[in-house]
């Protein structure tokens, strides 16, 4: 088996390697043979969390010097990895869990490695998207990962406008604290989609919660809290008709809307509208007149 070349160490003529190196994102079993060998041979391994992935290396006795490298020193600390690399050091890149730069600092190094034709070798491995994805139940053939949503609502929405025509099953994040937030979100923007919630995927008290948007919310909000690493999977918009067909009446459909998601009336009648096709002024009109029967 062919190891970690260190012949070429002070040598300047011929660079090292940078290694993008996958790590479990909760079972410390999910790393594989060939990363652990890297991570062994290695001279640095550049971390997100220098004690997150000590305990990584810890279970497996690597001792191999590690420093942070993490989207608040970046910038600071990316010219001196050059360097190493330029004078012939191997260095491994991890971040605190899955594959790095999934939405995880890194790209910088990467790029700058490219630009200067600084071998990048990925050692691949786990990553929380993929592993939702596979398991979901929704359609895998094309699928987009989104990544965070912005915390802000507003910015949120609009974010979540852009991904309205797209025709590929959505991977999304989301912190646990603005989950229920979000999903109200989804619902009103996205519509009645098909999902999947993956919390805590190879984890303890790894669970999964599937069924539509809504179905999802009234589970995630019946509950005193929530936690974990939280990973969404959003049907394709082409799975769900722009306009449902509804034989009740609005007032009925607006109760089963606010008692589905526990949005305000108005933001409620806005989905009411947008599921039958009209414009919220109509719907708001029907709204009254059934009330004044």
């Amino acid at each position: 088996m062919i190891g970690v070349s260190r012949s070429f160490i002070g040598n300047s003529a011929r660079p090292g390697t940078l290694y993008i190196v996958a790590t479990p994102i909760g079972n410390l079993e999910d790393i594989t043979l060939r990363a652990l060998r890297i991570l062994k041979d290695v001279d640095l391994i550049a971390c997100e969390d220098t004690r997150r992935t000590s305990r990584l290396l810890q279970h497996y006795g690597i001792s191999t010097p590690r420093e942070s490298y993490h989207e608040h020193n970046e910038i600071q600390k990316t010219p001196r990895l050059l360097a190493m690399l330029r004078t012939g050091k191997n260095i491994a890149l991890v971040s605190d869990a899955g594959t790095p730069l999934v939405s995880d600092p890194g790209y910088r190094l990467v790029s700058e490695c490219r630009k200067e034709s600084i071998l990048v070798t990925p050692i691949p491995g786990v990553s929380a998207a993929v592993a939702a994805l596979s398991a979901s139940g929704l359609p895998t053939d094309t699928w987009l990962f989104a990544g965070y949503p912005p915390a802000r609502a507003g910015a949120r929405r609009e974010w979540l406008k852009q991904l309205v025509p797209v025709r590929s099953t959505l991977v999304i994040y989301e912190a646990p604290h603005r989950l229920l937030a979000s999903l109200r979100d989804m619902i009103s923007i996205l519509g009645p989609r098909r999902a999947c919630l993956a919390r805590e995927v190879t984890k303890l008290h790894e669970e999964w919660v599937a069924g539509t948007l809504a179905d999802i919310l009234g589970s995630m909000a019946n509950r005193s809290a929530i936690q974990g690493e939280i990973t969404l999977v959003v049907d394709r918009g082409a799975a769900a008709p722009s306009v449902m067909p509804r034989q009740d009446s609005i007032t009925a459909h607006l109760a089963q809307v606010i008692s589905n998601t526990s949005m305000s009336q108005k933001e409620a009648l806005k989905e009411v509208a947008r599921a039958r096709g009209i414009p919220r002024r109509d719907a708001y009109r029907q709204l009254l007149e059934e009330r004044g029967r």
